[in-house]
This record gives C-alpha cells, sequence and structure tokens, in this order.
C-alpha cells in the first residue's frame, strides 16, 4: 500500500489507534509526543515532517493576501460568487429558516460525554431560525478521548492563565504539553516559557 508522504502521520496514528484522524499530518506530528524527537532525528524522513512548513506558509499566504487586496481595490468590475464557505449558509439558515447542516465548534456542555464540559468540540450542528443547535455525540472510543485530553489539558490552562494573568499558569500549561514534556525538563520548559515571554515583550500583558 502506498501512503501519500502527506498522510504519513495520519496513517501512523490511524494504524495504532483504530480510527481515522482529520486533522493535518503537520499538525498531529506537533500535538503528539511521537513523531518530532530530538533522540530519534531520523523520524523526521520517516515520517516525512516539514518542519518548516508553517512559517513558509505563513509567508506565502501574506504575500498572497497583499497581492488579493491590490487586486480587489483596484477591480473596478469586481462580481461576487457564493463558495462552499459556511458563513453565507449560516446566515441564510438563521435569517430564513432553511435548515442548514455544518461542523461547528461549540462548547462541550455534555455533547461528547468523555471529554471536559469546558472542552470546545467540534460536533455536527443543525443551523436554522433557532440559531446554531449542537447534536449530541456521546462518548468517543477512550483511546481517543484520552488523545483529545491530554491538549485539551493544555488549552483549559492556557485559558486560565490568559483570564487570571499568572504566570504560574504558563508553567502549568507548558508543562502539560505532551509535545514538550516528552521532550524536555521541569526547568527546561520554565525557562523557555520565561525566553518566550520576554521575546514578545509588549504583545503579553504582565503576568504576576
Amino acid at each position: 500500500m502506498v501512503i501519500h508522504w502527506v498522510l504519513v502521520v495520519r496513517y501512523e496514528l490511524m494504524k495504532r489507534f483504530g480510527y481515522y484522524i482529520t486533522e493535518s499530518s503537520e499538525h498531529n506530528a506537533e500535538y503528539h509526543p511521537y513523531f518530532i524527537k530530538s533522540k530519534y532525528p531520523e523520524l523526521i524522513e520517516k515520517f516525512n515532517i516539514p518542519l518548516d512548513e508553517y512559517p513558509r506558509r505563513c509567508e506565502n499566504q501574506i504575500e498572497e493576501w497583499e497581492e488579493m487586496r491590490d487586486e480587489l481595490v483596484k477591480n473596478e468590475e469586481l462580481k461576487h460568487e457564493r463558495t462552499h464557505e459556511y458563513a453565507s449558509y449560516i446566515m441564510e439558515a438563521m435569517e430564513t429558516g432553511k435548515p442548514y447542516k455544518i461542523g461547528g465548534n461549540v462548547l462541550n456542555t455534555g455533547l461528547i460525554e468523555n471529554l471536559p464540559q469546558k472542552a470546545v468540540v467540534e460536533v455536527p450542528c443543525l443551523v436554522d431560525r433557532s440559531g446554531i443547535s449542537p447534536c449530541q455525540v456521546g462518548e468517543l472510543p477512550e483511546q481517543l478521548a484520552a488523545l483529545n485530553r491530554t491538549n485539551i489539558n493544555v488549552h483549559l490552562m492556557t485559558i486560565k492563565a490568559a483570564l487570571e494573568k499568572k504566570k504560574e499558569y504558563i508553567y502549568q500549561a507548558a508543562l502539560l504539553d505532551p509535545h514538550t514534556a516528552s521532550e524536555l525538563s521541569i526547568d527546561d520548559t520554565i525557562n523557555l516559557c520565561d525566553d518566550l515571554i520576554e521575546a514578545h515583550g509588549d504583545w503579553l500583558p504582565e503576568y504576576k
């Protein structure tokens, strides 16, 4: 069986955990502690992980956005065509009552029973004049819920840090990150956080 290079990490996770993975291989390599490892540099080539993919993509996108802006501003014969993007269909459903189904990101509130209530989850949603109504999913297979929880823990602590402005919670969020924890010691992780906070300067408020 030949696996396309962009699917290698996703396929490995599917093989080991038993279910299809929708997230990209690049992101999955970052989220999990199995693929980008200083002790096993050969995994980068084995799983074809493009470490520079997102900086490169961001640079390209910024350039494309600037070109698009110029094209739109200077185009006196601009026409609009509806695309597959959700936004216009959601607005239409809420204004006219014409039902529309989406995969939406919503507060969990028990929709996925074995994930934290405060987590944001992506579930099937029905949109109509009454708004966006998420559908009950039930429980995920336990191994998949466990994989999700490892990152949800980080998300919840990051939110707590942002709301309460406590540097201690930034440290704890980083210490809970599965990829970081697989590579760095506690002291290294805290020092890394301090370096990042200092480097970002005015972008971050002062944390106590």
